[in-house]
């Protein structure tokens, strides 16, 4: 059996849209963060790694070269002819429009480019933004917008400086999928400060509202964070792999069928992961998800506890 078999996977989904198989190029178009150039607070993220992310020290290739150079390691890995442009790093619509479509136009030009998804944070999206992403829609092309919420708690938010609280999260799904737009959701699973119920009421909170998309990852602590000063004096521990596994199989238990998983887990650059560990293992950590729904006899939407207020409800302080 393979993970496929339990969940809703993004490979899935678009086998049965284009009938072949469709994969992600990630792309650098060069953005930075308003949560790092002082409009909404200085140094980003208390796990974002500065230095090897910073935009001083990066040089991205021309998109179209991006693109193809993906195109080529997809070819040679899976024979794929289609790919998505995956504007990955930093804030991706954290510009004016004419530069956004200038960007988003050159990717969408080359060969085998069938559709983007666009990573950006919830605060982030004006209509403007929308109204361009909806007009690539509307010519036909596959266009996910991934908003990276990591927490519904506010104080977590906070506590790890992401410079936005939930209430902008709700504000740009509603807007997005009042318009149509896909809605694929980043979750950080381990975050300082949070349980498992954390996680838990973080995704009802979320499918509450409605998504199409998930993905989950794992909290890394890596070198040049502040979170790895956080680490290093005992501050906060990591979850472990079992402890991972279990809670993700909880979340996927949670979880409608309908909705597309494009990522269980996450790892980090071998260079700079400080710990934990296993998150340079992803097949490990992917079997073990596997392996587990298998030994609990459960799949995606087994349960859909999501629905119980309870969850939403249950005393936890946002």
């Amino acid at each position: 059996m393979a993970l496929s078999d339990y969940i809703t996977t993004f490979g899935q989904a678009m086998v049965r849209r284009y009938g072949e198989r469709v994969h992600k190029i990630a792309l650098d178009a060069g953005f930075t963060c308003p949560n790092r150039d002082d409009s909404k607070g200085r140094g980003g993220c208390t796990f974002c790694n500065n230095v090897s992310f910073s935009p001083n020290g990066r040089q991205p290739s021309p998109i179209a070269q991006q693109v193809a150079a993906g195109r080529a390691v997809v070819a040679r890995r899976t024979g794929a002819r289609y790919v998505l442009a995956y504007f990955q790093a930093y804030t991706n619509t954290y510009a004016d429009v004419g530069r956004l479509r200038a960007l988003y136009d050159e990717a969408l030009a080359q060969p085998g480019v069938i559709g983007m998804s666009v990573g950006t944070r919830p605060d982030c999206v004006p209509h403007e933004v929308l109204d361009l992403l909806q007009g690539y829609r509307d010519a036909g092309l596959e266009v996910w917008l991934e908003l990276g919420l990591q927490s519904s708690f506010d104080a977590t938010l906070r506590r790890v400086n992401r410079g936005h609280g939930f209430s902008e999260y709700r504000a740009a799904v509603l807007e997005a999928r009042s318009r149509g737009m896909p809605v694929c959701t980043h979750l950080i699973l381990g975050l300082p400060g949070e349980s498992a119920a954390h996680s838990r009421t973080t995704l009802a909170r979320v499918l509450d509202l409605g998504v199409d998309g998930l993905k989950l990852h794992p909290l890394h602590v890596v070198k040049g964070t502040q979170l790895a000063n956080e680490w290093r004096r005992g501050e906060y521990r990591p979850l472990s792999e079992e402890e991972y596994i279990e809670l993700v199989a909880d979340l996927i238990e949670m979880t409608p069928a309908e909705v597309i998983y494009h990522r269980v887990t996450g790892t980090a650059a071998s260079g700079i992961l400080l710990a934990p560990s296993w998150c340079g293992h992803k097949w490990r950590v992917l079997n073990g998800i596997e392996a587990t729904l298998r030994r609990r006899g459960t799949s995606q939407g087994s349960t859909l506890r999501y629905a119980a207020r309870g969850l939403v409800a249950g005393g936890l302080a946002n």
